[in-house]
C-alpha cells in the first residue's frame, strides 16, 4: 500500500528572495550562461531593458526551492516545467515564487502545480505549470 498523500487541491507555499549581484554573478558561473545582459552593466545599458537583468533561469530556479523544499516538499521529482518569462528581473528585485496545486493523480502519485513569480510591486514576471512526481 502506498504511503497518504498529503497535498490537496488549493493548498499553495511560496518562498521569497531578494536577487543580488553575487546571485547573478554565481548564477552565471555556475551555469556557464555569460550573456553581457546579465554580467556586463555598459552593454546592457544598450539593451531594450536599460540595464542588467537577472537570468531567467535564476528566478524560475525559486520555484524549484519551493517545490522541492515545501510543496509537494523533499522527495517530490520534477517530471516537467512550462514556463512564460513575462518581465524582467532586476538585481535588487525581491522574488516571490508560489507553487499551487491544480490536480492530483493518486493513482499516478503525480501532481500538477500552477507557478509564479512576482517582484515586490506584485508583477507577474514569471507563469507556468510544474508536473512532479509526488513523494
Amino acid at each position: 500500500m502506498s504511503p497518504k498523500i498529503n497535498i490537496t487541491i488549493g493548498q499553495s507555499a511560496c518562498f521569497t528572495k531578494t536577487i543580488t549581484e553575487s546571485d547573478v554573478y554565481t548564477f552565471a558561473g555556475i551555469s556557464g550562461d555569460l550573456n553581457p545582459a546579465h554580467i556586463n552593466e555598459e552593454y546592457a545599458k544598450t539593451t531594450r531593458f536599460g540595464g542588467r537583468i537577472a537570468h531567467g533561469m535564476l528566478s524560475a530556479g525559486l520555484i524549484s526551492a519551493v517545490i522541492g523544499m515545501q510543496l509537494p516538499g523533499p522527495g517530490t521529482i520534477y517530471m516537467g516545467q512550462e514556463l512564460k518569462f513575462l518581465s524582467p528581473v532586476r538585481i535588487g528585485d525581491t522574488v516571490t515564487a508560489r507553487v499551487q496545486v491544480a490536480s492530483i493523480d493518486e493513482k499516478r502519485r503525480q501532481a500538477v502545480l500552477e507557478t509564479t513569480c512576482t517582484n515586490q510591486d506584485n508583477a507577474l514576471l514569471i507563469s507556468g505549470q510544474a508536473k512532479v512526481l509526488l513523494p
